[in-house]
């Protein structure tokens, strides 16, 4: 095979896999127009139509969907044999593609991830902020980032934050005009402020737990925002109440600003976790990177 082949077929996985020209000549260091070129070649030589094109989306046709997993497991081993020649690197090196949503990426990534590109200046990260669920092998990730009861069973998972607790609260003052909820079924003849999801458009549901029994209840209210510090700043003026994280709260709580309840209600849910595909080797950047991120706390 000459090196002009395997560069096409590198190209076509490329867009196979970002459905996008655009974004594949990003992640190819290349342009658009080099790529639609090297696909013209590329059908050309083999005889075939290997993608579908239209003036908002490329797709592969059928002839590319079976080219595409053939392709896969042969590129993947040979960048697991190009990943183990950086074990006899002093430093690590190369890119690591990473999905994250939005907390973590400020409460994860934010604190720790400066240090880490400093200490790994051949370390090139590049970060997807994306608050819907993602498929990392599918969307050409390294690694992704996301509450641990979302992460499928076959992946590799690393605690790169702590366990989380939601809590409900409330001023002192709303509770002067409203007597505290006893049960979660309560927060129904009350006025709470509830947080649309970015992702799905529905409305985040109150999630609690009691004798080994889920109990997911959806209040009403008068506001709904999808913006978290809009949640925030209506619960603590006391025009409702709000269904936030323990950690988030937890000055306020301690200084009278606002009162917990339904507290036996609350259960702990697992906090980030960093996940990968299993392999035999993984790659030295990445393996710097979760060693960054890792949370030690107990």
């Amino acid at each position: 095979m000459q090196r002009s082949e395997l560069n096409d077929l590198l190209a076509f996985e490329a867009i196979a896999r970002e459905r996008s020209f655009t974004r594949a000549a990003a992640r190819l260091g290349m342009s658009a127009s080099a790529l639609s070129h090297a696909m013209r070649g590329l059908e050309a030589r083999l005889g075939v139509r290997l993608l579908a094109r239209t003036t908002r989306s490329v797709s592969p046709t059928e002839a590319g969907e079976r080219l595409l997993r053939s392709l896969t497991p042969a590129l993947t081993e040979i960048e697991n044999g190009l990943s183990s020649l950086a074990d006899w690197r002093e430093t690590p090196s190369g890119t690591v593609r990473l999905t994250t949503f939005s907390y973590a990426a400020e409460t994860i990534l934010q604190p720790k991830l400066p240090a880490f590109l400093l200490a790994n200046p051949d370390v090139n990260v590049e970060i997807d902020v994306d608050d819907g669920l993602v498929d990392i092998v599918e969307g050409g990730f390294d690694a992704g980032i996301r509450f641990g009861e979302t992460v499928e069973k076959d992946m590799i998972a690393v605690k790169v934050g702590p366990d989380l607790r939601t809590v409900v609260v409330g001023t002192p003052d709303y509770f002067e005009r409203h007597p505290r909820p006893e049960t979660p079924s309560d927060l129904r003849r009350h006025v709470c402020v509830n947080y649309r999801l970015r992702t799905s458009g529905g409305l985040l549901p109150w999630e609690f737990e009691f004798g080994g029994r889920d109990i997911n209840v959806r209040p009403g209210g008068q506001l709904i925002t999808n913006d978290g510090p809009l949640v925030a700043a209506a619960v603590r003026s006391g025009a409702g109440l709000g269904y936030m994280m323990q950690h988030e709260v937890a000055d306020d709580v301690a200084a009278g600003r606002l009162v917990q309840v339904l507290a036996d209600y609350c259960p702990v849910f697992p906090g980030c976790r960093l996940y990968h595909p299993s392999r035999r080797q993984t790659p030295p950047a990445l393996r710097a990177l979760i060693d960054a991120l890792r949370d030690h706390g107990a």
